[in-house]
């Protein structure tokens, strides 16, 4: 058996459908190495995604069951492993690396962990953003959608923030470790959005601001206003977040602008179109897209819209003075599917990558 307990942990994550691939270098042990104890990662390296108790656990791997609670207790308030309902009683499991250890890291953010990051990002990355199901999926900015377009629940920013009942803002991790390696961008931090089904769930958590419904709905709007992309899990259901993303910081989608991944992220549902009489070539819209979808073309300088490129965000229509663009849908051939539960885009993401579920459930 391997006894480098951050070997074993992450052969581990990288055994989950997220990935944790390996380095050259070992870029990847020296994160882990700076993120979790020794004997933390030898634990985290035997727990299952499925959730156990701290008495099933002692049963499984042995040792003392109220050393272990301790133990398991601290992990968790770390962000180290989840923590959650389990068949009799409090259970604990194993979190993928992204999305899950590396964004509860966000208060321990220091200028020795963004660099590890860093260093591991530009190595590994790329592996983890071009498998599918991608981790993350487009919505869009809703008041971009033509009137009359039919928009589903889970394809609805507002939808997601009307159906919790806790609400939740922090700092971008994203901009917080790209400004610490001295490479920021000047897009607001404060705008990673968390919601819960459980009332009062954040009132307890130092690194989150706690929200109303209404406050949610303005951080949203502020979001969009800014230019930034909304972005969701994968899945129709299960969505407990919103990151609002840019492709100068946010480590999924500069997968493609700096690495040229085209399914780095899901695209919406959506398409942004084009009024040829109103468009009057000002060429704005062109400065705010993110993903080079659109450009002037023609002696009449309108614009034109790359239907490939464009992820049907929405953030560019809004910034156009004469009303000239809005986003439709797309033709339901075009439509990607997507994963109905978590469970599903597991699933799936575990046949893309040749995994076999049964070693981490």
């Amino acid at each position: 058996m391997n006894d480098n307990p951050y070997q074993r942990l992450a052969q581990r994550l990288d055994a989950l459908p997220n990935g944790f691939p390996p380095t050259e270098d070992g870029a990847e042990l020296r994160l882990l190495e700076k993120i979790f104890l020794p004997e933390e990662a030898a634990l985290a390296s035997r727990l299952r995604l499925t959730k156990e108790t701290p008495e099933q656990l002692a049963e499984r791997l042995g040792g003392d069951v109220e050393a272990l609670k301790t133990q398991l207790k601290a992990m968790a308030r770390k962000g180290l492993i989840a923590a959650g309902k389990a068949e009799g009683g409090v259970g604990y499991g194993l979190l993928p690396f992204v999305v899950g250890i590396y964004e509860y890291q966000i208060s321990r953010m220091d200028g020795e962990l963004a660099q590890l990051f860093e260093d591991y990002y530009r190595q590994a990355f790329k592996n983890i953003l071009a498998a599918a199901p991608s981790v993350h999926r487009v919505i869009p900015v809703e008041e971009t959608v033509k009137t009359g377009m039919e928009i589903r629940p889970f394809e609805s920013a507002a939808d997601i923030v009307a159906g919790a009942s806790a609400w939740g803002v922090q700092d971008c991790i994203c901009r917080k470790q790209k400004a610490l390696i001295n490479d920021p961008c000047n897009h607001p931090r404060d705008n990673c959005m968390v919601f819960s089904r459980r009332p009062g769930a954040f009132d307890h958590v130092s690194f989150i601001q706690t929200l109303t419904r209404e406050e949610a709905m303005t951080k949203l709007k502020e979001a969009a206003d800014a230019g930034l992309v909304h972005s969701v899990s994968n899945s129709q259901e299960d969505m407990f977040y919103i990151c609002n993303c840019c492709t100068c910081s946010c480590g999924i989608l500069r997968g493609m602008a700096e690495m040229g991944i085209a399914n780095v992220v899901a695209r919406s549902a959506f398409v942004n179109t084009v009024d040829e009489e109103l468009c009057q070539g000002c060429e704005i819209c062109v400065d705010y897209c993110q993903f080079d979808a659109l450009s002037m073309a023609g002696d009449a300088l309108l614009v034109e819209i790359n239907q490939t490129s464009c992820v049907g965000c929405g953030v560019c229509v809004p910034t156009c003075p004469d009303g000239a663009l809005a986003l439709v849908r797309r033709p339901e051939e075009e439509v990607l599917p997507v994963p109905i539960t978590e469970g599903d885009w597991l699933r799936q993401r575990a046949a893309a990558r040749g995994l076999d579920m049964n070693v981490v459930l």
